[in-house]
Order: C-alpha cells, then sequence, then structure tokens
C-alpha cells in the first residue's frame, strides 16, 4: 500500500504576511475587506482548517503586502485573536497578535442613520468595550449608538 499524502504543501512567501488564526467563518471578511481579491501578487487562503486555538481557523498568505496599523485595526475587529506574521527573504521577522485598539477612527460606518457622520463629513469615531457576556461592543462618540460586531460595516 502506498504513502498517503495527509497535508498540502503550499508555496513559501518570499516577502509579504501571514494572517493566522482567523475564526473559520471570517476568513473571507477578512479577505474581502482588505480587498485582496484585487491583489495582482500571490494570496493563498484557506479556512476551515484544524486549529488546538479556535476549533477551526482560516489562514491567508499574502505576497509583498505589508499590514498599516489602520488595516491591522481592521483585522483585529474581526479576527481579535489572530496572528500576524511578517516575512522578508523567506525568513520570518515579525510575528505577533494582532491588538484590539481602544479607539478606531475612519475605519467603520455607525449603524445610525440619523448619526452626524452619516449626514456630514465627519469621520467615524468609537470606543470598543465589551459587554456582560465578553462580546465585543462599539459606541459611537457622536449618537452613542452600541454596535454589534456582526453588523460592522467597514468605511
Amino acid at each position: 500500500m502506498k504513502n498517503k499524502r495527509t497535508e498540502l504543501k503550499v508555496s513559501a512567501i518570499r516577502n509579504g504576511t501571514v494572517i493566522d488564526h482567523i475564526p473559520a467563518e471570517n476568513t473571507f471578511r477578512v479577505f474581502a475587506m482588505l480587498n485582496l481579491e484585487k491583489s495582482t501578487d500571490h494570496v493563498y487562503f484557506g479556512t476551515n482548517l484544524e486549529s488546538k486555538k479556535l476549533g477551526k481557523k482560516g489562514i491567508i498568505k499574502i505576497s509583498n503586502i505589508f499590514f498599516k496599523p489602520e488595516e491591522i485595526s481592521k483585522i483585529a475587529l474581526v479576527a481579535p485573536h489572530a496572528t500576524l506574521i511578517e516575512i522578508k527573504d523567506y525568513e520570518i521577522v515579525k510575528k505577533e497578535q494582532v491588538l484590539l485598539p481602544e479607539e478606531i477612527e475612519n475605519i467603520v460606518k455607525c449603524v445610525n442613520p440619523k448619526c452626524v457622520t452619516n449626514n456630514q463629513n465627519v469621520p467615524t469615531h468609537f470606543k470598543i468595550i465589551q459587554d456582560y457576556h465578553g462580546k465585543m461592543k462599539l459606541i459611537c462618540r457622536y449618537c452613542e449608538k452600541a454596535m454589534s460586531m456582526d453588523n460592522i460595516d467597514f468605511v
């Protein structure tokens, strides 16, 4: 009997970023929010992969892209336990867990149609809190509307 392959090998990236430990249900959301469908460089992704930490996870590998702080904040909103791994010349040069900021500006739209940010040229500003059940919420600085992570829409 021949040996069966139990792993899929994916090419290493020379330069770029790996986003690991994405909740499996948010892999495509991270992919879309970072506009990776428009990338002309190599982008590899997998979802529903086995994970000791999450049960199931997603992973995205992007060649030649290194994220700015506001993009990392976006990732942290939908994948708060994700790990970012920066690679240069096939070597890991930086590996860190994303950090959820206490406040975010001009990243998410307010769900309140009457909010000043939806009716005037005012950038959005939210405070990030956890509710009594440990769920993350965003509180609008202007109208004080609370939003759950399920109904956020990025600017």
